[in-house]
């Protein structure tokens, strides 16, 4: 009986130790381990020394940075969004498999072990990582991985950094679209219900519909903004906070289309008709946008495309040779609006007549 190969004991030496023997950066190592000529003889000396002391052997898949061989690349999730992540993983899924790599999907939650994950990544050997939102935003993150010289690409972020790559749509552009579309149906009371304030699209999608306001010479009106974080739940809070208002906005425009959906159903328990009392957009064009009625008009963000960019882009940098041409670090997708039944012109209402019995007084 053919026996397996043993696995690497979890006592092996690391990269991290290898740096730490050397007096160098896991960087560094890296470096000398890829062959790159930007290191400097004594500094290789050293690391070459530490590598043989501690009797270390880099990940198979790392040897094969500059060649065809299968790499493994790490996809740190931790988003609120059901519908956002299962396009992200089909798309990264599909791109791993055209590019003949591994995906090692890892759940990782802010302020809890992130770090600790990550590191765990570096440690086994892991060639390149993929960060989608919110961990895109994550400086400990992103640190970490630069200080290991670990190949990055990051998802819906306008963070640009010479450390990682990038691919994103412009989430500014989108939402002073959507506003715009919205204001051109007649509404001037618009309601908008912002995202995770720690992340850049969020902060990007409301300066979008302020923009779009302050273009049609409207004054900003504080009380129609609402704060949620991207889940469902949120989305019903922040919802039931504008439709709360004494003078209610007649149009609510959602930064994701689980806030949007929330917005649909508080308005159907109170009563209200979406499109022809409150019109309600959402942001990203996930199944949830088509699988409540009326289907949501949004924003359609090609998730699964950067998640399989995101691939093909960390891919190039990996196998990058030096007679490659320059990779473009940072993408940028086009996004498109899609009208569904969810908007429509603000409903004429009568001005309230008097009472008969209050005409008769007079």
């Amino acid at each position: 009986m053919k026996q397996k190969p043993a696995r690497r004991p979890r006592t092996a030496p690391t990269i991290s130790d290898v740096a730490a023997s050397a007096g160098v950066s896991p960087m560094t190592v890296s470096r000398v381990i890829n062959g790159q000529t930007n290191v400097r003889a004594a500094t290789r000396e050293a690391v070459n020394v530490a590598i043989a002391a501690l009797n270390y052997s880099p990940n198979p898949a790392a040897r094969s940075l500059a060649g065809a061989g299968q790499a493994r690349i790490g996809l740190l999730y931790s988003n609120p969004s059901a519908g956002f992540l299962s396009e992200f993983l089909v798309g990264s899924l599909d791109g791993a498999s055209r590019s003949d790599v591994q995906i090692i999907v890892e759940k990782c939650e802010l302020g809890d072990h992130e770090m600790e994950v990550t590191q765990r990544l570096i440690d086994g050997g892991i060639d390149g990582i993929v960060l989608s939102p919110p961990l895109c935003e994550s400086d400990p993150i992103i640190a970490l991985l630069a200080e290991a010289g670990v190949p990055t690409v990051a998802v819906a972020t306008s963070r640009s950094l010479d450390t990682m790559l990038t691919i994103r749509i412009d989430d500014r552009d989108a939402a002073l679209t959507m506003t715009r579309h919205v204001m051109a149906l007649g509404h001037r009371r618009i309601g908008f219900i912002s995202g995770n304030p720690n992340v850049t699209a969020t902060v990007n999608r409301l300066d979008g519909y302020r923009a779009a306001l302050a273009e049609a010479g409207l004054a900003p009106d504080e009380t129609l903004i609402a704060h949620g974080l991207y889940t469902y739940r949120s989305g019903l809070d922040a919802a039931e906070q504008l439709l709360g208002l004494a003078d209610p906005p007649t149009a609510i425009f959602a930064s994701n289309d689980d806030m949007a959906a929330a917005t649909v159903a508080v308005a159907h328990r109170r009563g209200i008709d979406v499109p022809g009392d409150l019109t309600v957009c959402g942001f990203d064009d996930t199944t949830l946008a088509t699988a409540i009625w009326p289907e949501l008009t949004t924003i359609h963000q090609p998730i699964a495309d950067m998640a399989r960019g995101a691939i093909e882009l960390l891919v190039s940098r990996i196998r990058q040779s030096k007679d490659a041409g320059p990779i473009n670090p940072h993408r940028l997708l086009d996004f498109t609006l899609i009208r569904r039944q969810s908007d429509a012109a603000p409903r004429q209402r009568p001005r309230a007549s008097r009472p008969l019995a209050e005409r008769k007084r007079t």
